[in-house]
């Protein structure tokens, strides 16, 4: 059985809304700041969940009421009845988990779920924008890569929908609403279960480097080597995709070095694949010869052999969630926009192994 480690919690910042003047709506970012909780919580208890204690939801309940808040109707007049969830590319188990967690919040609000996908290394990425801004829509969800997140936050503004940015590859200024994960509690909880099993010379394969996860995620790296007492080695870091194939490459190169890292935090699930590929290809055993870890827990981690050690972050949850506050929350003229980060846990399984010396190489 796999055990879970809280890496941090879920920290949430909207800031500044102005009181509600007569006709304008109430959001539960509102709710929230009056009830003096989070706007999940708020929304646990709008949907009747019960992980939510008696005196915090008696506060929420307080707050809905003094606020005058009113929740959207399925059938309030003029919806469109579908959100639209734009997504790059559906070939990573990664992508498939963020598609299933907007859809079946979709279907439980009620609304049909519309995907579009923009296929951004092979064509043109403004080219679902137009289509996009062409039709009515009562939500957008985008989950952009480094090439589409080069579109202008105000071009952004101008779909005449709440929108919310999943941050898988984000990086937007405050003004946009966004949804992501503790990257950076990630790396560091990883690279920190490496140092504690007595490894020394760790190797990373980070993401692109204009991705703002992948560069999060190194960061925690580098910060839990220098708690273990570890100097950062520049040559024990390389640059990959996120994909199998950046993994492979970055394994290889790793493993040509005279002194070869012992573990390697593959910077996702996918690359880890790769690591395992070039790891089996050379004679090498996972995890007698190398500890291997990644990110994400999809589904394909427990049927890796060995079983990967990995960090989880909860892709079904922030697609939960971009999906309900496009439909229950819209943003007022001055309100900072909606931003959350929830945790994320690093899974121990098979992949990992106390530090020995390795192998000598015949």
């Amino acid at each position: 059985m796999a055990t879970e480690h809280e890496s941090t919690t879920v920290r949430r910042r909207v800031r500044g809304a102005p009181r509600r003047a007569i006709g304008d709506r109430v959001t539960i970012a509102m709710v929230a700041r009056e009830a003096g909780v989070s706007a999940p919580t708020v929304s646990k208890v709008l949907n009747g969940r019960d992980a939510v204690g008696p005196e915090t939801r008696r506060r929420v309940e307080d707050a809905l009421a003094s606020t005058g808040y009113e929740r959207r109707g399925r059938s309030e007049p003029g919806r469109a009845g579908l959100v639209d969830f734009v997504i790059t590319e559906l070939d990573t188990a990664w992508a498939c988990e963020l598609l299933r967690g907007a859809e079946q919040e979709a279907y439980r609000l009620g609304t049909r779920l519309v995907l579009t996908v923009t296929h951004d290394r092979q064509a043109h990425p403004r080219e679902w924008f137009k289509t996009l801004a062409s039709r009515q829509t009562d939500g957008v969800v985008l989950v952009l890569s480094s090439s589409t997140r080069q579109i202008a936050p105000e071009r952004l503004r101008s779909i005449d929908a709440p929108f919310v940015v999943i941050d898988q590859m984000g990086g937007y200024d405050q003004n946009v609403p966004t949804i992501g994960a503790t990257n950076y509690a990630g790396g560091f909880a990883a690279t920190e279960h490496l140092t504690e099993l007595g490894h020394r010379r760790i190797g990373m394969i980070t993401g692109p480097d204009d991705v703002r996860c992948g560069l999060e995620r190194l960061d925690g790296y580098r910060a839990a080597l220098g708690r273990a007492g570890l100097s950062p080695d520049a040559d024990l870091v390389r640059q990959g995709d996120f994909y199998a194939g950046g993994g492979r490459r970055g394994a290889a190169e790793l493993l040509d070095l005279p002194e070869p890292p012992t573990a390697i935090f593959a910077g996702s699930d996918q690359q880890a694949t790769g690591v395992y590929d070039e790891a089996h290809a050379r004679g090498l055993r996972i995890p007698d010869d190398l500890s291997v870890v990644g990110f994400d827990d999809v589904d394909m981690c427990e049927w890796m052999t060995p079983r990967l050690t990995t960090v989880r972050q909860p892709l079904a949850q922030m697609a939960v969630l971009a999906v309900r506050n496009v439909l229950e929350t819209t943003h007022l003229p001055g309100e900072h926009p909606l931003r959350l980060e929830l945790s994320t846990r690093l899974v121990v399984r098979e992949s990992t192994a106390p530090w020995k010396p390795p192998r000598r190489r015949r």
